[in-house]
């Protein structure tokens, strides 16, 4: 039951259960105070009943956010990054309803987004698009043959890649997961690494290892890379090949060259599907090289069967910081460029 007053909104969570009560509030009450930080509202509450004090808008997505989590302390334990996320959903959802997002583009400018949005089952649970981009994202992944995902760090760019590869696998929908990345260091020179290829190679790809740890489980992933399933591989060693029936994920494609990125491309074999992500505001190659990601993004704007996915700050959901972190250093290129 909801009530609306002059200036503010009134609920009642159901069923009644203190322990969820109890961890929705948090220790001293912390996520909710997290909620009023965050839309700028007041949240009071006995027992069960919530009044939500604020503008409409705010009081709307905090109401939809407070019950999102009562719903999820069913089933776990909330924490901050528990109402981070369901803050960034509700916020995306309310700024989704207003008009589409210029950054979520499919084949040929297309729109390619819906209110439900694809959903990937994976042995992590149920994984969701947040927001119009992402769900995008997800849907273009799964109509597209070669997608490109563009966007600064904590996008979900590559996590949402890995969760559509071993969704494929596990439907048997592609044999193999190949996962690629440039063996390029983030503006350092780490100098000779001992040990065989696959220790040599590890530092790159460790976030390509930690997301298929978490959906699929350590011992799992180790079997299957022993099984030639998941081959994990620094980018040098695609030239030559072609990929059939596999699902090709190349990440931190902003440190590829363009000759190495035509090189990748033209491994695409018949039904296959790849992935390029990459955040072209951190590059790491040497100056005077072009990256192959801007590269590309120029020459297959308008090639029929490529999706792309840009992402802006807007859909950053990692701690709420990272997202004011991205934001400062666009309006520092902006002004920048504007001189």
């Amino acid at each position: 039951m909801t009530a609306q007053h002059p200036d503010a909104v009134d609920f009642t969570l159901a069923p009644a259960d203190n322990e969820r009560l109890a961890n929705l509030c948090g220790q001293f009450d912390e996520n909710l105070r997290q909620v009023e930080r965050r839309l700028g509202v007041e949240i009071e509450n006995r027992g069960h009943r919530f009044r939500i004090i604020g503008d409409d808008e705010a009081a709307s997505v905090a109401t939809d956010v407070i019950r999102a989590l009562y719903d999820h302390t069913a089933r776990e334990l909330i924490g901050a990054e528990n109402v981070h996320l369901q803050l960034r959903t509700a916020e995306a959802e309310a700024a989704d309803a207003l008009g589409p997002d210029d950054g979520a583009q499919g084949e040929a400018g297309v729109e390619a987004s819906s209110p439900e949005g694809v959903t990937i089952r994976t042995r992590k649970g149920m994984i969701r698009g947040r927001g119009p981009n992402q769900r995008a994202y997800l849907e273009s992944i799964q109509r597209h043959d070669l997608n490109f995902g563009v966007g600064p760090a904590g996008t979900g760019k590559t996590y949402l890649a890995v969760a559509c590869a071993v969704e494929a696998l596990q439907q048997d929908r592609v044999q193999r997961l190949v996962l690629v990345r440039p063996a390029v260091e983030a503006g350092e020179r780490l100098g000779f690494l001992p040990g065989d290829l696959a220790q040599k190679v590890d530092p790159y790809l460790r976030p390509l290892y930690d997301a298929l740890f978490e959906m699929l489980g350590f011992e799992r992933v180790n079997k299957l890379i022993g099984r030639n399933v998941i081959e994990v591989a620094p980018l040098a060693y695609m030239r030559g090949r072609t990929l059939n029936g596999a699902f090709i994920i190349l990440d931190e494609a902003q440190n590829t060259t363009v000759e190495q990125m035509k090189m990748f491309l033209t491994r695409l074999g018949f039904g296959s599907t790849a992935v390029v992500t990459g955040d072209v505001t951190q590059i790491d190659l040497p100056p005077g090289k072009t990256s192959g990601l801007r590269d590309a993004v120029d020459v297959l704007h308008e090639v029929n069967g490529v999706s792309f996915t840009f992402f802006n700050a807007h859909d950053v959901v990692r701690h709420d910081l990272v997202q004011r972190i991205v934001r400062a250093y666009d309006r520092r290129e902006d002004d920048t460029a504007g001189h």
